[in-house]
């Protein structure tokens, strides 16, 4: 029920600096944030470009599964970035970086790239996950602001953001940051979107609800055939048993 507050004509000539003042911070993010986009950009034109390129590349080869990674807000703009990636034709998911090292390591195979988030490179939680792709030669793929880090230093290809500035006026809580990642995640979704020729009946397979599924079914009857994912073709792969006894000779011989 909707509550309507009378104001007076003085009421009503009264400045509102509470306001003017949220406006002016909801401005100066924006704007902040906006700058931060732009950088991204020029950086796709430039020194980013290149190893954007290898890491599309890379994926689209990968037999297995894209794993990202991350802590904080990272780690939540890592869960998006996978979510959209298994909604738009890229096998994903998600490995939260603290529970990777009690046990969700088994999660991964050498079969898989892992895509790790972390914008100083230095993200404690990520080392164990860090060892275990150099261990096993998983391709791991990088996604800092500092291509010198522990994480940028360890990886096959660094994904290197520019330098920006947080919209929080401490420069602090991540903001621009997140922003920035979750851009640079959408591209690297999209351009495989394309590159696989993946269509909105395709996209309509794999979300079947809400208005989204309802846009699809709509695009199926306009169209008169039926929707079919379009998958990668899969390397026939050696019995469960048969992985576990080689992974296990990996460990004994090192």
């Amino acid at each position: 029920m909707r509550t309507r507050v009378k104001m007076s004509s003085s009421d009503a000539s009264k400045p509102k600096p509470a306001v003017n003042s949220a406006i002016a911070t909801a401005l100066r993010t924006l704007d902040t944030e906006s700058e931060g986009m732009l950088a991204l950009a020029a950086a796709m034109s430039d020194g980013l470009g290149a190893p954007f390129v290898a890491a599309v590349e890379t994926i689209r080869a990968a037999r297995g599964r894209v794993i990202i990674t991350g802590m904080g807000k990272s780690g939540h703009v890592a869960r998006k970035i996978a979510a959209t990636l298994a909604s738009t034709g890229t096998p994903a998911f998600f490995v939260h970086a603290a529970d990777a090292s009690h046990g969700d390591l088994g999660m991964i195979t050498s079969d898989d790239v892992m895509l790790a988030l972390s914008w100083s490179g230095e993200t404690e939680e990520l080392k164990d996950l860090i060892n275990y792709s150099r261990r096993f030669r998983i391709v791991l793929i990088a996604i800092t602001v500092n291509a010198e880090s522990t994480l940028g230093k360890a990886a096959d290809i660094v994904l290197a953001l520019p330098e920006a500035r947080e919209a929080c006026p401490h420069n602090l809580a991540p903001t621009t940051s997140s922003l920035m990642q979750l851009a640079l995640g959408d591209a690297l979704a999209m351009t495989l979107l394309e590159s696989r020729g993946f269509t909105a009946i395709d996209f309509g397979v794999f979300h079947p609800r809400g208005s989204l599924g309802a846009a699809r079914q709509r695009i199926s009857r306009q169209s008169g055939r039926p929707a079919a994912p379009r998958r990668r073709r899969r390397a026939a792969k050696m019995p469960a048993a048969s992985r576990l006894a080689a992974r296990r000779a990996q460990f004994e011989s090192k």
